[in-house]
């Protein structure tokens, strides 16, 4: 990951380069993984977004295009590094998550708003693609707590 055709990411040291590529990726796990498994459903919803989003002409776009290349295989990889039990892995993506707060004064306001905006609806993107009761969309108690990330400061700059 690389980071470089991002302006916005000038201010940034490479690990937070790092960190703000991975944020939709960890929102997805985090998401995804809330009930305890990670479904198929749920990974492929969070890909439709990301290509859709890549394609949107906002502020966000150089974004979208450095990370819909390989999402999958990023997301695959991201999955692997962390502990497959959502008691274990939830508390540490929680924290990484809550880093990009620290961050939305050096990306600057409009990015920072759109970049915000952009995980949380990732975040009910991923929540309401597993299907509930006869795959209605619904959201669990775990998921429902953890949609609105609230780890993460709403930008005010």
């Amino acid at each position: 990951m690389t980071g470089l055709m991002i302006k916005e990411f000038a201010k940034l040291s490479d690990g937070e380069v790092e960190l703000m590529l991975r944020a939709p990726l960890l929102a997805c796990i985090l998401i995804a993984g809330a009930d305890g498994t990670i479904d198929r459903k749920e990974i492929k919803e969070a890909m439709g977004f990301a290509r859709k989003s890549a394609r949107s002409h906002s502020i966000l776009e150089d974004y979208f295009k450095e990370l819909s290349q390989d999402f999958e295989d990023k997301l695959k990889v991201l999955i692997q590094a962390y502990p497959y039990e959502s008691t274990q892995r939830n508390p540490l993506i929680i924290s990484e998550l809550a880093g990009i707060s620290g961050l939305w004064g050096k990306l600057g306001k409009d990015f920072s708003i759109h970049f915000y905006s952009m995980l949380k609806s990732l975040a009910g993107k991923v929540a309401s693609s597993s299907g509930g009761l006869l795959g209605i969309k619904s959201i669990g108690a775990e998921e429902a707590r953890l949609v609105g990330l609230p780890m993460i400061q709403e930008p005010r700059l």
